[in-house]
């Protein structure tokens, strides 16, 4: 590797360093020994030293962050604190004059570091940090806090509870190291383990290697470490500039009124509690946890659905009405006293395995199967198909819970309208329509079912 030509920086050069996409930068400073500006993928930059130890290892001591302001202090700078190139370079003469007195600096300012985390009440192991991370999630964001909390490796209970450290997972296997000593090397590596044989202590649902589950490890890490450095616990994100998988490219896929038929009939085949679900998906538009996630407790008797902010994408409450062929599909839910969940076989938790129950729906299909179709494309499905009946888009979007488009920035705000007399319209008509292509009706037939509820 051809050695990097050491230059004296300055505060200019400094800020108009850019970062490389796929590495860390490392661009040695000539006005102290071993001092190198850091520049991450991210664009953080940070000042870092390599020199040698007394026994001969090389050692590598991150000193702190870059700090750009041109501030002046008579206070001596300290490794951990953000620094400007002047402080940086006082803080490396400072260590190379250590290191000439026989010095062992990082095993120092290791030691140094252990006495702090033994002397501090708070928490440092990454097992400890995360079920406060969890707990402190919780208060704002339960639904967040129990999908992210699954990826680490803690379970919660339903109902409230202890959480559980799922045997492999990465609660597990870093339980006792220090949550500042999880490095970038340690998060690539449970990304790249994700996607190619399973989120570590997770069941493996789908073989193969899978994008969407590196993607959620590295979304979880990163809450984590975010918070910790909110938190003071460390001082930065080691999952910032480390490889993840692109999110993939949105679908367009939308179920033809012949293809409507065939999955209809097949719901129906495959029966309580995936056939179900899946006519509600398609009925209300609705998203998938949440329709599986349905209770008894959320339903009015005039067949409103108030789903609350902790089972929504957006934490916002949302209600629908539903349309007489959905509050037939609930009618006909089998109800199990003191059971809240409409679909659960368990009684705890909401129904899943939805791989087995998409063969399922596609073996009910029969010979002529429908082409590259997911269950999510319902939902995709019904947008599209109230907007070929004329739906306007402001309704389709507040039906979907979505707030973009006309729902979002300053006119959301100040447009807090629930449109539930259009929702419901909309939805009945929507309703009306599937129920005409199932019956064979022709296309724009919409029909007065009869024995539906007024």
């Amino acid at each position: 590797m051809r050695r990097q030509k050491t230059k004296m920086l300055t505060k200019g050069a400094v800020e108009k360093l850019t970062p490389s996409p796929d590495r860390v930068r490392e661009v040695p400073d000539a006005g102290a020994a071993g001092l190198r500006l850091a520049i991450h993928p991210s664009g953080k930059k940070s000042w870092t030293m390599r020199f040698r130890r007394p026994s001969g290892e090389q050692a590598k001591l991150t000193l702190g962050l870059f700090d750009p302001t041109a501030r002046a202090t008579d206070a001596a700078p300290v490794i951990g604190q953000p620094l400007t190139l002047t402080e940086a370079r006082a803080l490396a003469a400072e260590v190379n004059r250590q290191r000439a007195m026989g010095i062992d600096v990082a095993a120092r300012h290791i030691e140094e570091k252990k006495r702090r985390a033994a002397a501090s009440d708070e928490p440092t192991t990454f097992g400890a940090v995360a079920r406060w991370f969890c707990d402190e999630h919780a208060l704002k964001n339960r639904s967040g806090r129990e999908g992210t909390a699954r990826v680490i490796g803690l379970i919660f209970p339903v109902g409230g509870g202890e959480p559980s450290v799922a045997p492999g997972s990465l609660a597990d296997r870093w339980r006792d190291r220090g949550v500042a000593e999880i490095d970038a090397g340690d998060a690539y590596a449970a990304i790249a383990e994700a996607v190619r044989s399973g989120v570590p202590g997770l069941k493996v649902r789908k073989e193969g290697a899978r994008d969407s589950r590196g993607r959620a490890v590295a979304a979880a890490l990163s809450k984590l470490f975010s918070w910790s450095v909110a938190h003071r616990l460390r001082s930065d994100n080691p999952v910032a500039g480390v490889f993840r998988p692109r999110k993939a490219e949105s679908r367009h896929r939308v179920l033809t009124d012949d293809e409507l038929k065939k999955v209809w009939s097949a719901f129906d085949a495959v029966g309580w509690p995936f056939g179900m679900v899946a006519k509600l998906l398609l009925l209300t538009g609705q998203r998938r946890s949440e329709v599986a996630g349905m209770r008894w407790s959320e339903l009015g008797p005039d067949g409103t659905w108030n789903i609350p902010p902790s089972r929504t994408k957006n934490k916002l409450p949302h209600q629908i009405v539903l349309p007489p062929a959905a509050r037939d599909v609930v009618a006909a839910v089998p109800r199990i006293e003191g059971q809240d969940l409409l679909f659960s076989t368990t009684g705890g938790t909401a129904v899943s395995g939805w791989s087995k129950a998409k063969r399922a729906i596609d073996e009910a299909v029969g010979e002529e199967q429908l082409p590259e179709w997911r269950i999510h494309d319902l939902r995709r499905t019904t947008a599209t198909g109230m907007a070929n009946l004329n739906v306007q888009p402001h309704v389709i979007e507040a039906v979907l819970n979505h707030v973009s488009g006309v729902r979002a920035g300053v006119a959301g705000i100040y447009n807090r309208a629930a449109y539930k007399d259009e929702k419901k319209a909309a939805l009945a008509l929507w309703a009306a329509h599937v129920a005409a292509v199932a019956d064979g009706e022709p296309a724009g037939v919409v029909p007065i079912r009869r024995g539906a509820r007024r």
